[in-house]
Formats: structure tokens, sequence, C-alpha cells
């Protein structure tokens, strides 16, 4: 493997309903990082309208530091538990394509700074792998801790 770090960037975005509290939303993406990382993070907000009319925010940011993202990726895998990695491990095709890894976390676990994966209303990552295999993709998660 090459001495450049293996994540180009990694994606987050979240939606804030309603009846969530924004800064709550936002602390619960906070948690998922390292200090250093969250605290520095910026979100882009978009306002957005659900089906029903109902208010909803869409908070992005991208992090890009190349020192720290591997950092963040050891965090996700110290924080999942058995089970999770498991999981993941199990059905890794389904959360790979073109070099991107893609992970969703409950929100409301993250907020009480607990990691698991979840489908419902998650916080969304994908994170990116530049010129990575598969292969090496999954080498790199089980390095970090994100895989048994």
């Amino acid at each position: 493997m090459s001495s450049k770090p293996p994540i180009g960037y990694i994606d987050i975005r979240v939606f804030a309903h309603a009846t969530e509290d924004l800064e709550k939303v936002q602390t619960a993406v906070r948690n998922i990082l390292p200090v250093e990382m969250a605290e520095s993070l910026i979100f882009q907000k978009s306002n957005l309208t659900g089906h029903h009319g109902n208010p909803i925010i869409l908070f992005t940011t991208k992090l890009t530091d190349k020192k720290a993202l591997s950092s963040a990726l050891e965090k996700i895998g110290s924080g999942i538990s058995a089970l999770d990695k498991e999981a993941l491990d199990r059905d890794i095709k389904l959360h790979l394509e073109k070099r991107n890894l893609y992970l969703r976390f409950d929100k409301q676990y993250a907020y009480l700074g607990k990691l698991r994966f979840w489908q419902n209303d998650p916080i969304h990552l994908k994170i990116h792998f530049k010129n990575k295999t598969p292969e090496e993709i999954v080498e790199i998660c089980r390095n970090a801790g994100l895989l048994p």
C-alpha cells in the first residue's frame, strides 16, 4: 500500500425534521467524529419541504483534512458493536459502490455518544477511498476496526 492517506473525503448529511432540535441533530453528527474534527465542523444548511408541507432542514458537510480522515474511520470502528461489525462484514458489498463506503447511523444513539447502524432517518456517511479496489477498502476498514 502507498503512504498516501487512503481516504479522499467523507461526506455527511442528515435531515432535521420540524419536531427535532437543530442543535441536537448537529451534536449527534459531531459525536460520531474525533473531537478535533467535531469542533471545526461547519454545516451547510438547506431548507426543504416534506411530503405533507412540513419543513425539513438538510445539513451537509464534507471532511477533507487528509490527516484526520483515518482517525475518523478509527473512531467509528471503535464505537460500533461487534454485532454491527459482523453485519457490515456480511453485507459489505451492499455498502460499497465506486470506491465509496456508505454507512448510516442512528441519530438518537449518536446524540447520546453511541454508534449503531440504522436505516430509518439516519446520519448518512459517504467515505470516499482514492484509487482503491473493493478488496483494499475492506482491508482498510478491517485495520480501522470497522470489520471483525
